[in-house]
């Protein structure tokens, strides 16, 4: 029996895309040519006819509007502009993630030292923390010691900062995040 070849679908981009040439349907349509001059509303033949002529495409810009806006123009470099101009705009989003640090109720000075600094670092650059304090066995029978441990937490940083997140109770311990100002 011989297996079938199936392809896998091609990755669409987030980009509409817009109808040219043959696929525009909407029959008076207003018209900008190359040179990005008002035309006014003229049939879809002519249009395609002014847009051979110059050797261009007939792209619809604005197809929601009554009529719809065509523009000629070179759609391959109008694609390849717009997709530029997605990348650039996808590059410039920053993203803003939530680090975490955990300490436990027994944890030394000398490792809360090297947690503050690690949360100040966090802090520097942009993210989150998400301050977490962990109790195990009998330790979850002393819960005001644990909301104690992480307010002193907070005090020793430098970092100005702001509470996102008040203190919150969870199955394991306490919880809490804080941002940069």
């Amino acid at each position: 029996m011989r297996r079938r070849f199936r392809r896998k679908p091609k990755k669409t981009s987030k980009i509409p895309q817009m109808r040219a040439n043959e696929r525009i349907f909407a029959d008076p349509v207003i018209l900008i040519d190359q040179n990005g001059n008002y035309v006014g509303e003229t049939s879809l033949t002519e249009a395609r006819a002014m847009a051979e002529s110059a050797g261009l495409d007939l792209v619809e810009v604005s197809p929601k509007a009554q009529p719809p806006v065509c523009k000629i123009l070179d759609y391959g470099k109008f694609q390849y502009t717009q997709q530029k101009q997605y990348r650039q705009s996808q590059a410039a989003q920053k993203t803003v993630s939530t680090k975490g640090v955990r300490i436990g109720l027994r944890t030394d000075t000398h490792d809360l030292d090297f947690k503050k600094r690690q949360t100040e670092k966090f802090l520097s650059k942009g993210n989150k923390v998400k301050v977490e304090i962990i109790l195990r066995g009998r330790e979850k029978s002393h819960q005001e010691l644990a909301k104690k441990n992480i307010t002193e937490f907070l005090e020793m940083l430098e970092i100005p900062f702001r509470i996102e997140e008040d203190l919150k109770k969870f199955p394991g311990g306490f919880n809490t995040i804080i941002a940069p100002e």
